[in-house]
């Protein structure tokens, strides 16, 4: 069961933003939707990160917007979290755009409890 885990909603939309879940409290952010601004996404994951004294390491998850969208977004997005899978022993989970109503806890905790998630199976899905 996914407790603890940060989100990366980032498909070179409108709406891309970052979300944090620690000890129920859930924390979000919008990020910088530029292409050009691909290392503002890890900024910005630090700062959820250090604002909210999250800690990633075993029994923490990762959970990634896998598309359909932007193929420099998505690269970007899967690239960070295999990165802080490796660096910290996280588990990485996906879910495709579509199945994400709202970007809230609630709507989050229904795509995991309804399985809608990817269970380390990234196949990203790129807008031609």
């Amino acid at each position: 069961m996914i407790k603890d885990f940060l989100i990366i909603n980032c498909t070179g939309k409108n709406n891309d933003s970052i979300g944090l879940k620690i000890n129920n409290n859930f924390f979000t952010k919008e990020i910088q939707t530029n292409i050009k601004n691909n290392q503002t996404i890890i900024t910005d994951i630090l700062k959820i990160l250090s604002d909210n004294n999250g800690n990633l390491g075993r029994g923490f998850s990762i959970i990634v917007n896998i598309g359909p969208g932007s193929f420099s977004k998505i690269r970007t997005s899967l690239s960070i979290a295999k990165g802080i899978k490796i660096a910290k022993n996280t588990k990485i989970y996906g879910f495709k755009d579509c199945k994400l109503n709202k970007f809230n806890l609630e709507s989050i905790e229904f795509l995991i409890k309804n399985n809608l998630i990817e269970n380390e199976l990234i196949k990203p899905v790129y807008l031609s």
